[in-house]
């Protein structure tokens, strides 16, 4: 049974962190519009609905800087490699915001004034006030960290009731799911059992960023449309890590 439309916000001002293998859809490799679009609806509907997001978006779906480095490139370009590719995908992802008449704002944590501003924070803020969505890209603008630490640092920066992890299934799980039919499923963790038990939930390094600023981590599935004002509202189907 769904909330009605004025139904209260459990987490007021949240940052959402995609995959970049998220925004290609079924395709190998790059950036699938309607998936975006899809995906910019339910950022739209969580902004109506009167919460303040912000979004860190991977760059898996163009490049991966671990794959690079194990094909023998040096990490750290690699790296940077995979940060602006998170520009781009951050860059595509406003189109479909705009295009939906929704104000956003991309802030790069590598300076390239001509495509989109430079991570300021108390510019963010702001934005955020404001009612825009904010998209950081770039990663934290060092290599050697993931964008799920990147997510993390920002969700803490911009003082964020939550940061949700969207995937293609509905929490954690002890196994993947897909592979092992027998996978145990879990509604909560703590931060020391997800580090405990090496669960696939973001690396070590953000968990414990959020275990020590007690930031609330929501893992749930992005492939339903309108989980993201569910997951707001703190009814969706998902694992929280507190």
């Amino acid at each position: 049974m769904s909330s009605p439309a004025n139904a209260p916000l459990k987490y007021k001002r949240l940052l959402l962190k995609l995959s970049g293998e998220a925004l290609m859809g079924k395709a190998g490799y790059g950036i699938d519009m309607d998936v975006v679009e899809r995906l910019a609806r339910d950022v739209a509907e969580a902004i109506e609905a009167g919460a303040q997001i912000a979004i860190v978006i991977g760059g898996g779906n163009i490049f991966r800087g671990l794959q690079g480095a194990a094909n023998g490139m040096e990490r750290a370009t690699a790296d940077y490699m995979g940060m602006l590719a998170t520009v781009m995908n951050s860059l595509a992802f406003q189109g479909a915001l705009e295009k939906l008449k929704v104000s956003s704002r991309v802030q790069s944590a590598i300076p390239m004034p001509t495509v989109c501003e430079s991570y300021v924070r108390p510019k963010a803020l702001h934005h955020l006030r404001k009612g825009r969505v904010v998209i950081f890209a770039a990663g934290t603008g060092n290599p050697f960290f993931t964008t799920d630490t990147a997510a993390t640092l920002r969700a803490v920066e911009t003082n964020c009731d939550a940061v949700a992890k969207a995937t293609q299934v509905d929490g954690v799980y002890s196994a993947d799911p897909k592979k092992d039919p027998n996978a145990t499923r879990y509604d909560r963790l703590s931060y020391s059992e997800v580090l405990a038990r090496d669960l696939k939930v973001m690396d070590g390094a953000a968990i414990a960023l959020a275990r020590d600023n007690h930031l609330p981590v929501i893992v749930f599935s992005v492939e339903e449309t309108g989980n993201l004002l569910k997951v707001l509202r703190g009814e969706a189907r998902a694992t929280v890590v507190t």
